[in-house]
């Protein structure tokens, strides 16, 4: 399938930005299930400090916003063709060991509620069926629900709150696994929808790796493993390390953000 993607930010400062520095992780890479056919990334209102691939192997740009700015838009598009693979990433590694994805993060740890939904589950020597049965019951059990948290909602206040969005999904996901020694890893990316070619913001899923298989996704706030309709953008152990635009910004001021995404065939 042929995606052409579209992904818009525009933020807007009530008083001029003294400085900010910003991260964009807003270059897909062509990998297995994926092509990056053509792709573009360009700023107004920064300017372009560097390029350079993380730790996590993601492809970075680092802007810094022109002095006294009160406006910044971010365009990123291009064209990507995708394949099926069910979920399956595979054998794909970089710099990053596998275990380093079983640390907790403070949006990823445990708590009571994370530890009592492991338990819960029917844990054996099949770790994929074990995810699989993770996936389906997270989904039942928090609802899908935009406003109900927000980027610095845990994983565990998710769950107990039993509503919130693909992060707080993915945070959950990752949480669980982690829990159960398995190594997992929160992705950015886009999803074409069904329904609807615009949107309001990107997407976000889950990778654990198992023996002998590999990186494997699973998306439980919709109950599926990534397939054609998915792009991959970038991977952390969560949101903050692994978010389209992430930085720092210095003066007064309120910051208000309008962010437009289209993915269609």
């Amino acid at each position: 399938m042929l995606l052409n993607i579209q992904h818009n930010s525009h933020y807007r400062y009530d008083a001029p930005v003294h400085y900010s520095v910003l991260r964009l992780r807003m270059h897909p890479q062509s990998s297995p299930g994926q092509k990056v056919i053509d792709w573009t990334v360009t700023v107004e209102g920064a300017r372009q400090e560097a390029n350079y691939r993380d730790g996590y192997g993601n492809r970075t740009m680092l802007i810094s916003l022109e002095r006294d700015v009160q406006e910044l838009v971010i365009r990123a598009e291009g064209k990507v063709e995708t394949e099926d693979r069910t979920g399956v990433l595979g054998k794909i590694y970089n710099f990053t060991p596998t275990w380093l994805y079983e640390r907790e993060t403070l949006l990823t740890k445990a708590g009571d509620a994370i530890r009592d939904f492991a338990e819960s589950l029917p844990v054996g020597s099949d770790k994929l069926a074990t995810l699989h049965e993770l996936m389906g019951s997270l989904h039942q059990r928090v609802q899908y629900t935009p406003g109900a948290t927000s980027i610095l909602t845990t994983a565990e206040e998710a769950l107990i709150g039993g509503k919130g969005v693909c992060q707080d999904h993915t945070h959950i996901f990752l949480s669980v696994a982690r829990h159960l020694n398995i190594p997992a890893r929160y992705v950015s990316g886009y999803l074409m929808l069904n329904n609807s070619i615009e949107q309001t913001a990107s997407h976000a899923w889950a990778e654990a790796h198992i023996e002998g298989l590999g990186w494997v996704g699973f998306d439980a706030a919709n109950d599926i493993c990534p397939n054609e309709g998915y792009v991959r953008l970038a991977c952390g152990l969560d949101y903050r390390e692994a978010a389209p635009i992430s930085g720092v910004r210095f003066g007064p001021g309120i910051e208000s953000l309008a962010v437009e995404v289209n993915v269609e065939q």
